[in-house]
Parts: C-alpha cells; structure tokens; sequence
C-alpha cells in the first residue's frame, strides 16, 4: 500500500511539474508575440521626398524613397519629372506636395502634385510661375491654404492660394525687397532664401541674405479669394549683425518660444526668444569655425534637445549644439564630417535618425542619432542619387 501511496504522489508531482513548464511555455511564447507585435507597432515606414537640381542632365525631378525609422534603411518608390526642383513642402494633410522650379531668366516655377500614398506616386496638377527667378524655398500655412516661395535671384516673396482640388492659384502677391550689405559679391542686392510661418501661424518670417535682414509680417485673415495674407505696408524688418547673411532658420518645437537663425556668410547661429512675433536677441554662436561661408540648413531635434547646422565648401559637417531648457541658448558639443556640400538636411520625426542630401557626392548620407548625447554615427545606408538638395518627410 505504501509503495502504491509513494508511486501515485510522485506521478502527481510530475504532472503537475510538467503541465508547470508548459504554462511557462505559453507565457514566454506570449511574452516572444507581444514583443515581436510592439516591433511591428513601432516599425514606421515614412515617405521620403527628394527634391534634385536637374541642370546636368543627371537626376530628372522628384524621387520619392520608403524610410524605415527603426532600420534606416530605404526603398526607392517612384519618380516624377520636373526642372530643378530644389525645395519642397507638403501641405499638412500630406495629400500634395508643392515645389519650387529653381530657374532664372524669369523662368522660376511653382509645381503642384497629388499624392497617392498607396502607391507613393505623385502626380502633376499645374504650374505657376513665381515672377521672382530663382525660387528656392517653398512654406505652406498650417490651413493648406496659402503658398509662398522665397525668391534668392529675384529678392522677392510670391504668393500663391490653393483651390480645393490642391491646384494652385495665379500670383496673387509679389513683395520686392531692396538693400544690400557689406559683402560686395554675395550681398550687392536682396536675396531672399527662407520664408515660413511662427508656430502659432501669427506671422510670416523671411530671411534675406543680401540685406543681413529678418523680416516678419503680421499673418491678415483674409475671407475673400484672391487676397494675400501677407501685406508689404504690415513689414517690419529685424537687422542682424553686417555680414551674417541669414539663410534659414527654425523655431523651437516647444511652441517655437525660440527662433534659432543661421548666416550663410557669417557661419554663425543667432537666438532669438520668440513671443507672439516679437523677437528678443539672446546668442551669437559659431557653427563655422573654418570661415567657409557656406552654412545651409538648421533644424531642432523633435525632443528639443539638440540643434544642428550644415556647413559647405569646406570641413563639410554637421555641428551640434545642446539646448538649454530654460533658455534656449547653445552649447557646441560635437561636430559630424559629411560628404561634399551638405546643403539639405532633415530628422525622422522619431529623432532615431538624421539624413543629409550630400549635394556635389550625389548621396543621402544616413545617420543614426545618440538621443542622450546629440552626436551622430554614420550607418552606412546610403542613398545615391544625382544632386540631392531637398529632404521632406511624409507618414507612409
């Protein structure tokens, strides 16, 4: 009896420890599921745009990539056809995108283009000629409703409406811009590079490299069709140090409290602290440090932790300043060497990358993002495409 008791007590004990490893089993296949299903949630593929100049017969117009923000890796999409188009914005529903046409003898262009996100297409709409040559930059208001393009050949600002099937209205405004500033060959006459909308949408900024000006323009609510909603009477001009050059700039993610404005020609960033228009000088800081004159883009990282700016011509890189958070100034804290001419740059919205159109090697340059440090590690997942000068995301 006792033999029987012990032998069914330890059969007891092995099933109970056997169904015990199964549950474990179950629970760690389900643990292995859950993990690899947030892999998956968390694997967003963007839309990349990439905006080319056309003029030596190598790139063709607008190519569009898949971006994997947890790889870095991409897939080319598809390509559209169009002449030097050398900046470009989507409109914030992402269903169109607008480009500049970068041409001179009073050829520059505005574009636009349907975008079918099934199948990563985009399609013309029309065309507008801008009235000012060499457009080069492009902003859309947060209503989808107004376009302006920055002219750097003709020192001017355009100003366009869209109509409800995207389509883009004829010139409505046309802001011609005069002055000049100490560098007797970049800056005998205006040359408007940059134009884009405070975070609040009050006004309208732009920055003229010819003049050493910041302009901004108080945003007029407009009811009627076919008025502008920027007045050259309402401008009033911001002067920044002779010889800065200003080229672009880039407002703070936290409600843009701060604007951040970067001189081609003085290779130097300035701060702003921004308020409901108003702007308060707070910094000057070196990005150049060689005196190459050809600084280009900037841009906050998404946490508003870290700025970055593109330097040309020569010690082709990235500097990287950290952002203090309760005053928006900067603090260099590395530099990054690209490849020649790192005219356009843009960061996924993720802040897991950091990609720069590498203008004169014709490649996108892929760079993974340190989010504690702000520092940059080349992955090596290049992008070859001819002349490369404009980076616009979209969700995919």
């Amino acid at each position: 009896m006792y033999r029987l008791i012990t032998m069914i007590a330890l059969t007891a004990t092995l099933l109970a420890s056997c169904s015990g490893n199964r549950s474990g089993d179950r629970a760690a296949e389900a643990s292995t599921s859950l993990s690899d299903s947030s892999k998956t949630v968390d694997r967003i593929r963007l839309f990349l745009a990439v905006g080319t100049y056309t003029s030596d017969n190598g790139s063709r117009g607008i190519y569009i990539y898949r971006f994997d923000t947890l790889t870095g890796k991409s897939d080319s999409v598809s390509m559209v056809e169009v002449t030097n188009p050398s900046y470009l914005t989507f409109s914030p529903d992402e269903q169109y995108l607008y480009a500049v046409g970068e041409n001179d003898d009073e050829q520059g262009a505005v574009h636009a283009f349907s975008f079918d996100k099934g199948s990563g297409t985009l399609k013309k709409i029309n065309s507008r000629a801008t009235g000012g040559n060499g457009p080069c930059y492009i902003t859309i208001d947060a209503r989808g409703r107004n376009v302006h393009t920055a002219n750097y050949g003709g020192g001017s600002i355009s100003s366009f409406q869209v109509n409800d099937d995207g389509s883009l209205s004829p010139l409505i405004s046309l802001i011609r811009f005069s002055g000049s500033g100490p560098d007797s060959l970049r800056q005998q006459q205006p040359h408007l590079h940059c134009v884009a909308y405070s975070p609040d949408g009050g006004s309208l900024f732009a920055a003229d490299l010819g003049s050493d000006k910041l302009y901004r323009f108080p945003v007029q609510e407009t009811p009627f069709q076919g008025q502008p909603v920027i007045l050259e009477s309402s401008m009033t001009a911001i002067e920044t140090p002779p010889g800065t050059g200003p080229r672009h700039f880039v407002f703070h993610p936290d409600g843009g409290r701060y604007l951040y404005l970067l001189g081609e020609l003085s290779g130097e960033v300035l701060v702003y602290a921004h308020h409901l228009g108003v702007l308060e000088q707070k910094q000057v800081i070196a990005a150049d440090t060689v005196g190459a004159r050809g600084s280009a883009d900037i841009h906050v990282s998404p946490d508003g932790r870290f700025l970055y700016a593109s330097n040309r011509l020569q010690a082709d890189g990235i500097a990287i300043f950290a952002i203090d958070p309760d005053k928006g100034t900067l603090t260099k804290v590395g530099y990054q060497p690209t490849a020649k001419h790192p005219r356009n740059f843009v960061i996924t919205p993720n802040g897991n990358y950091l990609l720069v159109a590498s203008r004169d090697e014709n490649r996108i340059q892929v760079f993974s993002v340190d989010k504690s440090s702000g520092l940059l590690t080349d992955t090596g997942q290049d992008i070859f495409l001819s002349k490369p000068v404009c980076l616009k995301f979209a969700n995919g």
